[in-house]
């Protein structure tokens, strides 16, 4: 097999047809590459070769044995039974849903034959039932080895599974390694092909282990093009000749002149950040990430102003509505002096209404405009976009990040703004094509959030918590769990809390959740901001970025159903004013010791970098809130967790062969052709 084989179709493979073709198909397996990198889950030890006086219960067993006797009963749903024996005792083979031609092939009278599967012992008698394998004693080597155990698919035995890999990892030849000497020889690591052949072909229950030398030879790989991929997205973005944004120092001292509060270093060291790419002659395309309540948005309204003064536009795009709304007003207050034309594109604006925005937008009458998605329909035209903001609530993957770059003209720069602090591991995972700048420090100070936790059977003790945050004159967020895969059966759960809390508590009690309409959604949160509405029950996340300063208490229930980062998000939805504020968390009676140790970490800590660390200890990369909303799945074969220390060996080798100028897209082409991160590279030619 050369390595152009590797991509023909699964078709090619012996034993393939159809049927089976399709089946692998909807597991995201179509071609020979795809089959070698859906890596074995395990291995089974089929070497243990007792004799039937030496039998362990439970234990997978090959042995060697004489069928003696059969048994076919006439009574439907009866299993049929073969009573075989060596020198040393006998064992039941038992059968069901098996014919009994069929039994009397694999096992005929008194004709040694391999049998091999879990032992079981019933009314005194040992037994393995529907084996694994039955074989004539020639055929003993196919089956007296340790085995890889694949995922199941649906509608292909495991046996078939064995069979397709077995066909094809024989004709796999050792292809030109693509890393250089050097790096192999320090990590002690196999080739290419000595990893995936000795993955599939383990000689060790260890072989196949995610820490093993061949497994974590792949990982690297995966690791390194991914890496790879972004460090050529830089350095091309960065070959981008745009014109300089001349920002003059007055501007700077105007607009922080109508910020009614001082900002803090990190926010200062943002800014500088920031304005040094917007005038500089290379396109920006930075993240500022910030914990809850670090004053991202301050960051990018100057970010966008000094924009505007350059002579540019900005779009600022918002996951939500509602969040769009709460930026648009915000602007407003803060820029009403500075004759900075700012508009908001809603959806629920008339066509007219929406028309006419537009139309001023191209003429170029409006220097900022905030709104969702719907800001870069083909029919929404800047005259002269200078800066793209995105307040992300979900990861937008490294694809939609290039076609965004390739928006506007030359001349846009492109700010992503992320509440979630990034671990480092994800940093280099998710946005090593992008320069990150972070904010630790929080403008106010002045409230705290005291954290809390009680059992869901002491509802009555919670009510009573809340009658009194009431009587204060507080609001109430309460956050019901994701409890169902079903939509239906999530908003019975709600439904259930909200009537539960109307008989209960003497106020307007709202409820919203993921079936409603956006706007009967926007009216009920709306009422809850201004004060109509005092309790909100909520079956989602509520948005990042809501803010109600009246809002002091968040209940959470059956709050070991969310991530850290999660709860810590949901937490930030309050304090967010001048009084200190309450989150309670209620746990079910079935709380397991993950959830035990979530509990304990978030009321130990109000610091959002050191919670999303423990959350990716605890849950493992993809969890992460935020992470896995997108849809992708970053990593066939890595695991950042697992691989944490890759990401620095990768980075590390990547800078070694840039400064040997090594070409990377030669030398690494067929690497970048097996994880599919070619076609990233020819969006990037293309655009």
């Amino acid at each position: 097999m050369n390595f152009n084989d590797l991509f023909s179709s699964v078709n090619n493979i012996k034993g393939v047809g159809q049927v089976i073709a399709k089946k692998l198909s909807e597991r995201g397996i179509e071609n020979k590459i795809d089959l070698f990198l859906n890596l074995p889950t395990g291995a089974i030890d089929r070497t243990f070769c007792p004799k039937l006086d030496h039998l362990e219960v439970g234990k997978i067993s090959t042995i060697f044995v004489r069928p003696v006797k059969h048994y076919f009963p006439r009574f439907r749903n009866l299993p049929n039974k073969v009573i075989c024996k060596d020198e040393f005792g006998t064992i039941d083979i038992i059968f069901f849903n098996s014919r009994e031609n069929y039994i009397k092939q694999i096992l005929p009278l008194n004709e040694e034959v391999v049998i091999s599967g879990k032992v079981a012992f019933y009314k005194n008698k040992f037994q393995i039932t529907n084996p694994d394998y039955v074989q004539p004693v020639d055929k003993e080597r196919d089956i007296k080895k340790i085995m890889a155990k694949y995922p199941a698919v649906t509608g292909i035995s495991p046996k078939t599974i064995q069979k397709i890999y077995k066909e094809e990892i024989g004709k796999l030849k050792n292809f030109k390694e693509w890393h250089r000497n050097k790096l192999l020889e320090e990590m002690k690591w196999p080739t290419w092909y000595e990893a995936i052949y000795n993955l599939h072909n383990p000689s060790n229950i260890s072989d196949v282990d995610k820490q093993s030398p061949f497994y974590r030879r792949l990982a690297f790989d995966e690791i390194f093009s991914n890496l790879l991929i972004f460090s050529e997205i830089k350095k091309r973005i960065k070959q981008l000749e745009k014109k300089p944004k001349n920002i003059p120092s007055e501007i700077l001292i105007e607009i922080k002149k109508v910020i009614p509060f001082t900002l803090t270093n990190s926010q200062n060291n943002a800014c500088a950040e920031i304005l040094m790419d917007i005038n500089s002659s290379k396109k920006m395309m930075r993240v500022l990430q910030g914990d809850v309540g670090s004053g991202k948005t301050i960051v990018s309204l100057i970010s966008a102003f000094v924009t505007v003064k350059s002579g540019y536009q900005v779009a600022f795009l918002c996951p939500t509505e509602l969040l769009a709304k709460q930026h648009y007003q915000l602007f407003k207050k803060l820029l009403i002096s500075t004759n900075c034309s700012i508009q908001l594109l809603s959806g629920k604006l008339k066509n007219s209404e929406q028309n006419s925005i537009r139309n001023l937008l191209s003429k170029k009458k409006i220097d900022i405009i905030i709104g969702t998605h719907s800001l870069f329909q083909e029919k929404t035209l800047f005259q002269n976009l200078g800066l793209i903001i995105i307040d992300e609530q979900h990861k937008f993957g490294v694809q939609q990040r290039i076609n965004l770059s390739l928006k506007g003209n030359i001349n846009t720069d492109v700010l992503l703004m992320t509440a979630t602090p990034i671990p480092r591991t994800l940093i280099l995972t998710n946005y090593g094509d992008m320069d990150i700048s972070t904010l630790k420090e929080k403008p106010f100070n002045k409230t705290n959030i005291q954290t809390l936790s009680k059992s869901t059977e002491k509802i009555d003790e919670v009510i009573t918590f809340v009658e009194k945050r009431l009587e204060l004159n507080d609001q109430i967020y309460w956050v019901t769990p994701l409890i169902e895969e079903s939509e239906k059966l999530k908003l019975t759960a709600a439904i259930k809390r909200f009537d539960y809390l109307k008989k209960k508590l003497k106020v307007e009690i709202g409820l919203v959740h993921g079936s409603m309409k956006s706007d009967e959604k926007d009216k009920i949160m709306d009422e809850f901001i201004n004060g109509k509405i005092k309790v909100i029950v909520s079956t989602t996340v509520i948005e990042v970025g809501i803010d109600n300063q009246n809002a002091n208490t968040m209940i959470i229930e059956n709050c070991e159903r969310f991530g850290l980062s999660q709860l810590h998000q949901l937490r930030g939805r309050v304090g967010r004013g001048k009084k200190d504020a309450f989150c309670l968390l209620l746990y079910s009676k079935n709380i397991g010791e993950n959830g035990k140790k979530r509990i304990q970490i978030l009321k130990s800590s109000l610091d959002g970098f050191y919670i999303s660390e423990e959350d990716l200890k605890l849950r493992g990369f993809g969890d992460i809130i935020g992470y896995k909303q997108s849809g992708e799945k970053d990593f066939l074969i890595a695991d950042p967790v697992f691989h944490s220390d890759l990401f620095e060996i990768a980075k590390n080798e990547i800078e070694d062969i840039q400064s040997l100028k090594i070409n990377i897209v030669d030398n690494y082409s067929y690497l970048l052709k097996i994880f599919k991160k070619d076609k990233i590279l020819n969006i990037i030619d293309t655009g």
